[in-house]
Order: C-alpha cells, then structure tokens, then sequence
C-alpha cells in the first residue's frame, strides 16, 4: 500500500505523538508498504526507509518562542493568516492549520497513495480529503476532553476563560470523528469515552494497542541505582499527576535516601518548578529532558521502580517502556493504565489517582522490597515482550487500511 501518515507535531523524544509515528511508519516499511509522513514542526526522526515531507507552519509554539508574533513577512497565505489569528485569540490553531495544508498538497497528489491516516488531528482538512475521494482514517489516543476536564478544575479566575478557548478545537475535532468510516484508537478504555465524548458508533472503533522498542527498552546489564524512582510527562499540565508524585516524594525523603528523575519538558516557571521550588525538593529531583530513545532507556532500566501517577491515560508509553525495561511500576488506576499493566498486579502496585499518602505508601513498600521488585520486573518484561510489539502494531494498522479502502471501515483490525 501507499500510505500518507499525517501529524500535525512530531516531537522525537517527548510526547506520544512522534513515538508513534516513527515506529508506526518504520513499522509498517519493513512490512513492505511505501510510508511518506506529511508533519508539522517540530519534525520527526523516521526510519531510512520512510519518506518524510515537512509541513511549515508559523511555529508559534517553539520551545525557544513559545506564543511568538510572527513577522508580517513570515505569512505566505490565509492558513498563515488563519493560524495567527487564532492564536492571538487564545486558541490552539495547529490542528485545523495543519488538516487544511495537508489537504492542500495531497488534493494535488491524490493519485500517489491508496489511504490517508491522520495521527490525531481530525482537522476539517480531511473532510476535504474525504470529499476528493482518497480513502481516510484517523488515530485518536484519546478524546481531549479529559484534558480540558481536568486543566478547568485546577484553574482559577479568568484563566477558566482561557482554557475554554484554547480547548475550542475540541468542538472540530467531534464533528470530524463521526464522519470517519474508522478511527484506530489505542485502548478500550479510550475506545469508550470517544464514543461517549465525541459520540462516535462503537463500531467504528478499531483497538490497536501501541508497541515498544523491547531491544533498546531492555533490563539493566548493571546494579540499579538505590532509591531511584523514575517518571516521565509528556507535558506540564494537572493530568499527568506530576503534583501527587513530588507530594508523595517530599513525604518519602524524611524517611529515607530517594531520588527523582523526571524526564519531562517543563515550562519555565510553570506548575511542576513552582511546586519543586515550595516544596524544597531542588535536592532530590533531577529533571531531564532533549535525550533520545537509548538514554531514556537507560534512566529508567537503572531506577529502581517507574511510577505513572497521571490522573488520566488513553494508554502510557512510559507505562510499557518501564515493563520492557523489568522496572516494577507503582501507577495510578485512571484511563487505560490498569488495562495496559493488567489485572493481575503481577508487575504494578496500582493506587488511586490524585491520592498523595496511597501513592507515598506504595513506593515505600516497593523501595522496601528488592525481591518483590523483581519479581514484578520480570512479569512485566514478559507482558511487553507478549503484548506490546511495534511489528504487531503495524501489522494491524495496515489490516486497518484495507477495511476503510475496501470500503466497510467497520470489519476487525
């Protein structure tokens, strides 16, 4: 097959996004289909085989310049115009902006592919696609409305009236998932609220669990590092849990020697470095964020326990990159999290979400037993190795394919 795989931002290292796309295309290379990735910045890093056409966009939210006023040369056209000025109404523009350019290219190319598979956008540029013919789908992780629940609830004052417009994407985003003939999302715990929050037919949702790299996300070749608890946020924000986790760890380091690292990008003076600041943690905590995959890899395989405290997950990479690494996990039991890491409790202590004391109890209990730790290790290396392959994962996204090209988009993946 010829397919076009579009994300709006594929940041390499950090967030979901680009992980998936660069195993998912290199995934689905090696099966012997021609992948090209249409992406906005930032850019990912894709296999040899994988083709990747870049997406200019005005960058607005750069790390180096995020929110920046754009030179009135930089805009090339009305998406340009389109993009700034909804930014500088507090919007996020990257979703709508990024569907309307790809449609844009691909409606001159629509003979060079056979389906188009859009990584979470479901901008209205695809409605676009749709309309010219070309076989579409989208992958959604998670419906954002968690997001935006859980962003409202801890602001205050007239950052709610903010947040309302930055979200307002989310009104587009439902409108264009019922009018896909699928979607492919990660978890039946997200296939649930989709339908429940974009009120999508359960039936055109397709579960295809993500994988991890098992021979870079690997069991440690030395010792562990004592005390050493590992987590990873894709962003600065209340649904990662950030805030219970160095609650927790403020109440740990008057018992004991403990160490955070937090591989995450935080947002200069932004919720998590206040609260490390208050809470005199500077000491203990070590943020760390820009490495690749093989330098992740190796922080958390040489941790003595990964914790995932998020208070919501449509499915958690760091969840089964810690398993493939045989580091027992102490996580919260929120979204696709107790899905992922199984019923079982073979290889995490599960605790409620939001829940500082649950949270500092189970820690304490797993850095105090170095034979459970194994012991939960190595079911979870098992449960990776079983579960979680890129290489199924491709396998099933492509029988995906086949469904909405052949035109049911309701048969099983």
């Amino acid at each position: 097959m010829r397919i076009a795989l579009l994300s709006y931002r594929s940041k390499p290292h950090c967030g979901g996004q680009g992980v998936y796309v660069r195993h998912l295309s290199r995934g689905l290379a090696e099966l012997g289909h021609r992948v090209e990735v249409f992406s906005g910045p930032p850019y990912p890093e894709l296999g040899p085989a994988v083709t990747l056409t870049r997406v200019p966009s005005l960058d607005l939210y750069r790390e180096s310049d995020p929110f920046r006023t754009p030179h009135w040369r930089e805009l090339r056209d009305g998406i340009d115009a389109l993009e700034m000025g909804i930014m500088w109404t507090a919007g996020f523009p990257e979703p709508l902006t990024f569907s309307l350019r790809a449609a844009r290219l691909l409606r001159a190319r629509a003979g060079d592919f056979d389906v188009v598979h859009d990584n979470q956008s479901l901008g209205y540029g695809l409605l676009a696609l749709r309309s010219a013919g070309l076989p579409v789908l989208s992958t959604v992780h998670h419906p954002i409305t968690s997001d935006r629940r859980l962003d409202l609830a801890a602001a205050r004052g007239t950052r709610r009236i903010t947040l309302r417009r930055w979200y307002g994407f989310l009104r587009m985003q439902a409108r264009v998932a019922r009018r896909m003939p699928a979607l492919i999302t990660v978890s039946q715990s997200s296939a649930r609220d989709i339908a429940a929050e974009f009120r999508v037919r359960p039936e055109r949702l397709h579960v295809v669990p993500l994988g991890v790299d098992t021979a870079t996300f690997q069991p440690p070749e030395r010792p562990r590092t004592p005390g050493r608890i590992v987590a990873m946020a894709s962003a600065d924000t209340p649904l990662k849990g950030v805030r219970t986790l160095l609650e927790a760890v403020a109440k740990l380091r008057t018992e004991r020697d403990v160490e955070l690292v937090l591989v995450a990008g935080l947002t200069a003076g932004g919720l998590t470095e206040r609260l490390i600041s208050t809470l005199s943690l500077h000491d203990v905590v070590r943020t760390v964020s820009g490495i690749d995959d093989a330098e992740l890899a190796a922080l958390v395989a040489l941790a003595e326990v990964a914790c995932v405290p998020s208070l919501y997950e449509g499915f958690s990479l760091p969840t089964v990159e810690a398993m493939a690494c045989a580091t027992p996990l102490v996580v919260s039991r929120a979204g696709a999290i107790p899905e992922v890491v199984g019923s079982d409790g073979d290889c995490a202590d599960l605790v409620p979400p939001g829940d500082t004391e649950a949270l500092a109890r189970a820690l304490a209990a797993m850095l105090d037993d170095p034979a459970r730790r194994r012991r939960m290790g190595d079911a979870g290396r098992a449960r990776a190795l079983q579960r979680y392959g890129w290489e199924s994962v491709a396998r099933s996204t492509a029988r995906c394919y086949q469904d909405v090209i052949d035109g049911s988009g309701s048969g099983a993946c």
